[in-house]
């Protein structure tokens, strides 16, 4: 049985921080679960384009205000607390933060914790035998 707080993660290498987010890493693939789960924290006034090539995700929103567009398509959603969306069809998308928006992130394959999104808003495919 694994139990972590948040105020264990945050100041140490599971806390990352990019320009416009930072991501609370609570499960990682080193638990060897399967999949990792995430606090991630999008800035207001912000803008994230990403593409997960190489993950599914699904976030679920539990504070704050933003706007998710669909980049292939257009489409753009709402997102506030209780909405979730799952990319799983690797869709090129940006979240728009209104608020600061606090999502709860799952990835499968896990990350490592070692990712972050390159020029294309990808974050590479990495396992424990990279490190």
């Amino acid at each position: 049985m694994i139990v972590r707080s948040l105020d264990e993660i945050i100041g140490t290498e599971r806390d990352v921080e990019a320009p416009t987010w930072c991501s609370r890493r609570l499960v990682l693939a080193k638990e060897g679960v399967g999949f990792s789960l995430h606090e991630t924290i999008l800035y207001a006034g912000t803008e994230t384009k990403m593409w997960y090539a190489n993950h599914i995700e699904a976030v679920y929103c539990i504070d704050g205000e933003g706007e998710l567009t669909n980049d292939e398509t257009g489409e753009k959603h709402d997102i506030r607390p209780g909405v979730m969306y799952l990319l799983d069809g690797h869709e090129h998308h940006t979240l728009r933060a209104h608020t600061d928006v606090k999502t709860v992130c799952v990835f499968n394959p896990p990350c490592t914790g070692r990712e972050v999104h390159d020029e294309n808003g990808v974050y590479p495919l990495l396992t424990e035998e990279d490190a």
